[in-house]
């Protein structure tokens, strides 16, 4: 696989998404080849959208073909957990954590958090879409979008516009 060198990739994307068939094939195709060409084993995930949703299923699918791949929930809010909710994400994921940034990031906690996984990772696959983000005013998936190009980061971005 890839150079031998493990890689990272997170997941950015609107609350709101255009489901359909053609994107979730899309999508598994560029992780799957992430996985098999890029050799990225883990995977950071935030948090209250369709896309990150959509990424967590088709992640947590392609796991049983490829058992080495970590799937990471970044946490934008809870930085002390309940044991039941810890217990219910680690069903979900591999792993948990909270950034110290974000914790003292009050309303941008997940401007914070998003900031956090664009910077650990080599790859960010981004659903986004300019109209839908120039319609919402603020959008924190432009905001993340900006930054990853900022950080001069490998974007791929999956919207069908």
């Amino acid at each position: 696989m890839g150079n031998g060198i493990e890689k990272i990739c997170c997941f950015i994307g609107h609350r709101r998404i255009n489901k359909t068939a053609t994107l979730e094939k899309t999508l598994k195709d560029v992780v799957e080849g992430l996985i098999v060409t890029q050799n990225v084993q883990t995977f950071l995930f935030g948090s209250k959208s369709e896309f990150d949703d959509m990424a967590l299923n088709i992640v947590t699918r392609l796991k049983e073909a490829y058992p080495a791949v970590k799937r990471v929930y970044v946490r934008a809010v809870y930085p002390l957990l309940r044991k039941e909710y810890e217990e219910y994400l680690l069903e979900l994921y591999d792993a948990t954590y909270m950034p110290m940034r974000v914790e003292r990031a009050g309303t941008a906690s997940y401007v914070q958090r998003n900031r956090e996984m664009i910077e650990k990772s080599d790859i960010v696959v981004v659903y986004y879409e300019e109209k839908y983000a120039l319609k919402k005013g603020k959008s924190g998936t432009r905001i993340a979008y900006s930054y990853a190009k900022n950080q001069k980061k490998l974007i791929i971005n999956v919207c069908e516009e």
